[in-house]
């Protein structure tokens, strides 16, 4: 899953995007070097971000969905949203399913529009919201915490008809470096949902942190934190960086397959 933000506002510069050929260009980069999904965002949420509106963020993201879907019509275009009416005219415009970061808490007729529509939809795990989020984090037990709130949130989808679901635990939302590596660590233990687990590590501040240096010098980190996920589980990489992603999953097949 290439991620494409159309915002001046990402922590990480390089995935900052403005509608038209450049947004273009970089979508068929990441098409080329093996992405299966584009998800498309139109707000940032780092901590301490500050959360736009649901017409500001359609404004942004809808125009360049029916673009990528009309220059690239067999791409899945996933739409990075909390939003139901964001969600609605993006699919209208060539979205085909949903990634929220808040798991249907930031807007209760959600979880019954991704039911209608039939689509599938990332259900992610985050403890608090993203302006405040990395403030206090605190778990007893992180990730018997969130395997609970999985069983509890897979459960409410099922019963409002939503019926493919892929979990994400949520790395840095809401979590100490602690926390994530832990999480990361556990990762088979959420294949007990019989879910799609997807892991969106890349360039986030527990590899850059961890290593003192910065986002733009995590490719590395992050390619080994994939790798460990892939081992662990990961199904889905959501990532900045397609082509490196998509060789650690090669490696990691072939290597199963020896």
């Amino acid at each position: 899953m290439g991620i494409l933000n159309i915002t001046e506002d990402s922590f990480y510069a390089a995935s900052r995007h403005r509608a038209g050929d450049a947004l273009l260009r970089a979508a068929e980069a990441m098409l080329t070097a093996g992405a299966s999904i584009l998800d498309i965002g139109g707000q940032s949420t780092r901590p301490g971000s500050n959360l736009l509106p649901a017409e500001q963020e359609a404004a942004l993201v809808v125009p360049a969905i029916a673009a990528l879907h009309k220059r690239f019509p067999e791409a899945i275009i996933s739409i990075d949203t909390f939003y139901s009416g964001v969600v609605k005219n993006a699919v209208e415009a060539g979205a085909s399913m949903v990634n929220d970061i808040s798991a249907g808490a930031f807007d209760k007729a959600l979880f019954p529009l991704v039911a209608a529509l039939k689509i599938p939809y990332v259900l992610m795990h985050m403890q608090g919201q993203p302006g405040t989020m990395q403030q206090h984090p605190y778990y007893t037990d992180v990730t018997l915490e969130v395997l609970d709130f999985f069983i509890e949130k897979t459960a409410t989808l099922k019963k409002a008809g939503v019926q493919d679901i892929i979990i994400d635990p949520g790395f840095g939302f809401g979590k100490t470096n602690e926390h994530n590596f832990t999480l990361l660590k556990n990762l088979k233990q959420f294949t007990i949902l019989d879910c799609p687990l997807l892991l969106g590590v890349s360039r986030k501040g527990t590899i850059y942190k961890t290593l003192g240096t910065t986002a733009e010098e995590a490719l590395n980190g992050t390619t080994v934190l994939n790798t460990i996920g892939l081992l662990n589980g990961a199904r889905i990489l959501r990532v900045h960086d397609v082509k490196e992603a998509r060789e650690a999953i090669l490696l990691i097949e072939h290597y199963r397959q020896s």
